[in-house]
């Protein structure tokens, strides 16, 4: 076995009990925090490549959330062990539902202004800011769910 194969497992890596959310969960906060961080700059300076930029980013991050959702389950019923939902691990589940609607909704805006040929309506910028707090709030908890926030 060459020494490569002994630092780097590929089966341990993709077989890992919740190491797929731990990754895949990545993908929807970056892409919705890009998303309105474009929104917000485009709306500003009335950019059009910024808000298509936005668009863009906040589609991929509504599909996104599909598997993080799906593999942040799979990661409490193997890793948890199905342990009760209470405390940290229900507070996040429940704001990572919340999280994932709003980013869904601020999407929707999108998708339903550019389908009209209008600007997004001014309450998308409530809408992205919430969903920003709400994102921010759950990946907190997520830390401390994969021990990454500790105590101390």
């Amino acid at each position: 076995m060459t020494s490569m194969a002994r630092l780097f497992d590929p089966k341990s890596v993709l077989l890992a009990k919740h190491a797929q959310h731990v990754v895949v969960i990545h993908f929807p906060i970056a892409l919705y925090l890009a998303g309105v961080g474009f929104d917000l700059v485009g709306t500003w300076r009335k950019r059009p490549a910024l808000l298509e930029a936005a668009y863009f980013n906040l589609t991929a991050a509504a599909w996104s959330t599909l598997p993080a959702i799906a593999t942040g389950l799979l990661a409490w019923r193997f890793q948890l062990e199905g342990q009760a939902l209470n405390g940290v691990l229900l507070l996040h589940l429940i704001l990572a539902c919340v999280a994932s609607v709003a980013i869904g909704l601020a999407w929707w805006m999108h998708r339903r202004a550019r389908r009209r040929g209008e600007p997004v309506a001014p309450v998308a910028v409530v809408v992205d800011l919430v969903g920003v707090a709400l994102v921010t709030l759950t990946g907190h908890l997520g830390g401390f769910l994969s021990g990454v926030n500790g105590p101390g």
